[in-house]
């Protein structure tokens, strides 16, 4: 894994040299500046800091990072568990009686044994697949638990008991639901459920309880600045399962330990709960708060937010209202399904009829501020997986290339870029590689050009 980084900032208010109003103040001049200069520079310019409150700040923390890359070692250290095979996951009578007393229908408690099994192993997503084996995915790969089929009744009631009345109904109408489900004492989940020819599936994502830190996502602290921004888009975009809500989770929690404002998020469901803490944070649910994104994203330019942390950017309509957004003094936090920042650049213009496109230039060139697109790649000892990222931070060089349409020279940008803070996938795959966090097979399985990465044929 790689090591962890904390932010300057967090350590000198841990410490107490500083006060929340006054870090507010420094990183927002920071950002006024372009992110040119160091957080620790500005406080002490700014007589926030002394030289030598900056210097054990720094000496401070070396030492949580030095504890943390211990901790990471001693769990490398530990063997993955091995998955305990049972004839019928399903009815796994220590795990089912140790249910919350609340749950005394049979099936919520079946269905609990098994979400269980799966955060005490560490999944990821727990399937329940009508007429096969019990699945789950760990550390990005897919496990069968146990050799016995679920049988498609007993399915159909374990999802049953997830779902309210009126899930139900939506359910039975439509043959698809999203909802979240909070098992007291164990986690909550987010759940898809559907139907399918051998009946119905559900799959369950684990959430963690309370909003993850970039430093408990092995994330890079210097993504931290992107909180910095007052108004404009940024983007947390990759494929499925790759990590964006947790990536976003951790930023809204950034912002809300750090500022005084107010954040609206839109998602489909609520994953991460955020409780209210310096800012006022406010969750709506597609479905059982509003009708969709569009909509929210519509009442929400009346409802005076400054941050607004949009689960999914999925058509064209909720792509317009979230740069309108962006261009009328909001901060907009987003994911997409997008491989990389280019591809996302051309994305959320191609969206649009093409007699529109150039005016959307205009508007994306202006307000964009940065894209992180990343992906989960396994360990090299195969007990974990880690980020890799490509980061774009939107500057003039950028801003004129989306505005005349050449983001395809976007590629030489991000490679000259080190110095503002961008970096190529490729080249983040080869910092995990030369730190020996990944093999090489790995990195060539997720890099974008072969060519470019290292460590001999």
């Amino acid at each position: 894994m790689s090591t962890p980084t904390l932010l300057l900032g967090r350590v000198a208010l841990h410490l107490k040299f500083i006060t929340p109003d006054q870090l507010a103040d420094a990183t927002r001049l920071q950002a006024d500046q372009g992110g040119e200069k160091r957080l620790g520079e500005i406080l002490v310019e700014q007589e926030m800091l002394t030289s030598d409150q900056l210097e054990k700040v720094l000496k401070a923390r070396q030492q949580v990072v030095a504890r943390a890359r211990a901790k990471q070692a001693a769990v490398q250290a530990n063997p993955e568990p091995e998955i305990q095979r049972s004839a019928s996951p399903a009815a796994q009578p220590a795990a089912a009686s140790a249910a919350p007393a609340a749950s005394t229908d049979r099936d919520a408690q079946d269905l609990v044994a098994l979400l269980r099994r799966g955060v005490e192993l560490g999944a990821s997503d727990i399937h329940l697949h009508a007429g096969t084996p019990l699945r789950m995915r760990l550390h990005g790969a897919f496990r069968q638990e146990g050799d016995a089929p679920l049988d498609p009744a007993d399915t159909a009631r374990m999802l049953h008991a997830a779902m309210t009345a009126e899930q139900r109904a939506h359910f039975h109408a439509d043959g698809e639901i999203d909802f979240a489900y909070t098992v007291p004492g164990l986690g909550r989940f987010r759940v898809n459920c559907y139907r399918q020819q051998r009946g119905p599936d559900g799959v369950f994502r684990s959430i963690s309880a309370e909003p993850p830190t970039l430093e408990d996502l092995g994330l890079p602290s210097e993504l931290a600045r992107f909180t910095n921004y007052h108004q404009g888009m940024v983007l947390v975009t990759g494929p499925a399962n790759c990590g964006k809500s947790s990536t976003m989770a951790a930023l809204v929690d950034i912002i809300n330990a750090e500022r005084k404002e107010h954040i609206l998020t839109i998602e489909d469901p609520i994953e991460v709960l955020h409780s209210s803490r310096r800012s006022i944070v406010n969750q709506r649910n597609v479905g059982p708060h509003t009708g969709s994104f569009a909509r929210a994203l519509r009442a929400a330019l009346r409802e005076d937010p400054d941050v607004i942390v949009i689960g999914e950017l999925r058509d064209l309509e909720t792509i317009s209202l979230a740069l309108t957004a962006a261009e009328t003094g909001h901060l907009v936090l987003a994911s997409m399904h997008t491989g990389s920042s280019i591809r996302t650049i051309n994305r959320l213009i191609g969206v649009f009829p093409a007699d529109q496109q150039d005016q959307i230039r205009n508007m994306v060139s202006e307000s964009l501020r940065a894209v992180v697109s990343q992906r989960l790649v396994p360990t090299a000892d195969g007990h974990g997986r880690v980020p890799a990222l490509e980061i774009l931070i939107n500057n003039k060089a950028i801003g004129n290339l989306i505005r005349d349409n050449k983001t395809f020279q976007i590629f030489s940008t991000l490679q000259t870029g080190a110095a503002q803070g961008m970096c190529l996938l490729d080249d983040s795959l080869n910092q995990l590689l030369a730190s020996g966090s990944i093999a090489r097979e790995t990195a060539l399985e997720h890099c974008d050009d072969p060519k470019r990465i290292g460590g001999g044929s």
